[in-house]
């Protein structure tokens, strides 16, 4: 099994600092402004990139969020190989992270406990 973890990484790192300024940049007027991009894993064979985004605001369903992302997909996919130096940019798609909101709940779920026992 070949070591190409190392590399797969920073690839996957590059895509996700790259994209997260491009998104920042096209979605300025649009209510995808508070998208952010909390992570990148890139195939073995660096073909294929999942990346993950979450939204800073509540009023935004991911549906709407994930689909006007992958809808810009090739833009991006674009943008990014002026960026990257490979031989072929791998495919974006871009999938709603729910490990943030989850994290929150759970987060506001302790303290609600903690002040229980503190009455």
């Amino acid at each position: 099994m070949p070591r190409d973890y190392g590399r797969n990484r920073r690839v996957a790192d590059q895509i996700q600092r790259e994209l997260a300024k491009y998104i920042q940049r096209e979605m300025s007027d649009s209510p995808l402004r508070f998208v952010t991009v909390s992570a990148v894993d890139v195939s073995p064979d660096l073909t294929n990139a999942k990346v993950y985004v979450t939204n800073l605001l509540d009023e935004v369903n991911k549906e709407q969020v994930t689909s006007a992302l992958n809808e810009r997909a090739g833009h991006f996919r674009h943008l990014l190989s002026k960026v990257l130096t490979l031989r072929s940019v791998p495919k974006l798609s871009f999938v709603f992270d729910v490990s943030v909101q989850r994290g929150s709940r759970l987060s506001a779920l302790i303290d609600s406990l903690n002040k229980d026992e503190r009455k």
